[in-house]
């Protein structure tokens, strides 16, 4: 497993990264919906709708508000606010991981409950990342990198951490696979990337301060975002949200803490004026 994880992960990431660094704002959020949409599939698949019209008829939807939300990107208002919800959701989740038995009856009560909660997962994160990328200062492209980054900077310390000292199980109920050596792990490995960041980006004055409390955050925020898509499965009875890459799952396995992460991310750095 582990094998197959590393060459995924090897031939998936320059692709990313390229694309992350040389598209154009527009391109770049384009196929991020696309990418955002595929994941959605496999949530309402996890919250429990099995009629794949229906699952399709949402994606659908989902589409629309994404271009709707494209075409009102100058409202000075609407994308900040998009964010700071995105954060407070993430807030929220962690008093649902707190009662994790909540909603998980499979009831279309609940169905309905966990689709929306899927919206303020996906759209949040999608305007979130769209504008870093897009930001009228420069280096805008490479925020956008260094944020994905220290997601995954952080899943790989957590899992190689989890793996050669993990004992102290952090949430044995949802995912016991996670370990607190996995969360230091995450915290020191996206450490030294941000301090590698932080200097390649010219943030050398008291702000790196600043931007260190945001990674921090930041990081505390993917772990919980992977924990939400444990439970998610865990209600479903699954082992994975998919099966599209040998060895990570699906593709939501790939982006719950991405989804977590830039939201605070975005908003941290819109609040310390880079």
């Amino acid at each position: 497993m582990l094998r197959q994880r590393v060459l995924t992960a090897l031939l998936l990431a320059p692709l990313v990264i390229l694309l992350i660094l040389l598209l154009p704002t527009g391109i770049f959020a384009c196929l991020l919906a696309v990418a955002f949409l595929a994941a959605a599939w496999e949530w309402t698949r996890l919250a429990g709708m099995k009629n794949r019209v229906n699952r399709g008829v949402t994606l659908s939807f989902a589409a629309v508000l994404f271009m709707a939300l494209w075409l009102l990107r100058a409202c000075t208002w609407l994308w900040p606010a998009l964010m700071v919800a995105g954060v407070a959701w993430w807030l929220l989740v962690c008093v649902w991981l707190r009662h994790f038995a909540f909603a998980a009856a499979p009831t279309p009560e609940n169905r309905n409950l966990k689709l929306l909660a899927g919206a303020f997962v996906v759209f949040p994160a999608w305007v979130a990342a769209v504008s870093i990328h897009g930001s009228h200062q420069p280096h805008g492209h490479v925020w956008t990198f260094l944020a994905m980054l220290l997601v995954w900077a952080a899943d790989t310390g957590a899992y190689f951490a989890g793996r050669f000292f993990g004992k102290r199980k952090l949430a044995p109920q949802i995912s016991p696979g996670k370990t607190w050596a996995g969360v230091y792990g995450a915290f020191v490995t996206s450490a030294l990337v941000l301090g590698v960041g932080g200097w390649l980006l010219g943030v050398r004055d008291a702000r790196l301060l600043g931007l260190i409390v945001v990674t921090v955050v930041t990081v505390a925020s993917s772990i919980v975002g992977d924990l939400l898509e444990s439970l998610m499965k865990r209600h479903a009875n699954v082992k994975d949200s998919g099966a599209l890459f040998p060895g990570h799952g699906g593709l939501l396995d790939r982006l719950d803490s991405v989804f977590a992460a830039l939201p605070v991310f975005a908003l941290g750095k819109l609040l310390l004026g880079f």
